[in-house]
């Protein structure tokens, strides 16, 4: 069964496609900024996040430019099965990502909690990686 979609709603759910995308560009490079004021070791943490959301956002936007070229409902079903199953497999492969990366933060800052790194520096009066 073919799908008759009137070519002006095509154009309005391109464009909706595109201003969403614009609108989550210019959040997301302000994320990035403000990211930069996080003190480390939370920093790497969180370009990491943005890094994985930007990625997940772009396939999902190129998944809304997909389904509007499907043909038919089985057409548009495949896109549909074909999208949930590779994002099933991607945030399984960031939550391990991100899983490794936040344990290896936690035994860095406890390493140093434990050698009193941050208690010299402070004595010391020098900044502190991870607390300036």
């Amino acid at each position: 069964m073919k799908m008759q979609v009137p070519a002006q709603v095509k154009e309005l759910a391109e464009s909706t496609v595109e201003q969403a995308e614009k609108a989550f560009t210019t959040f997301i490079e302000a994320a990035h900024k403000s990211v930069d004021m996080v003190p480390h070791p939370a920093t790497d943490i969180s370009k990491k996040t943005l890094s994985l959301t930007e990625q997940n956002m772009k396939t999902a936007f190129d998944h809304a430019r997909n389904l509007l070229h499907a043909t038919d409902l089985q057409h548009f079903m495949q896109i549909q099965s074909d999208y949930l199953k590779t994002q099933f497999t991607t945030a399984q492969e960031q939550m391990k990502q991100l899983g490794g990366d936040m344990m290896a933060s936690a035994k860095t800052a406890a390493s140093n909690e434990k050698t009193g790194y941050y208690r010299r520096k402070r004595d010391e009066g020098k900044p502190m990686p991870g607390l300036t």
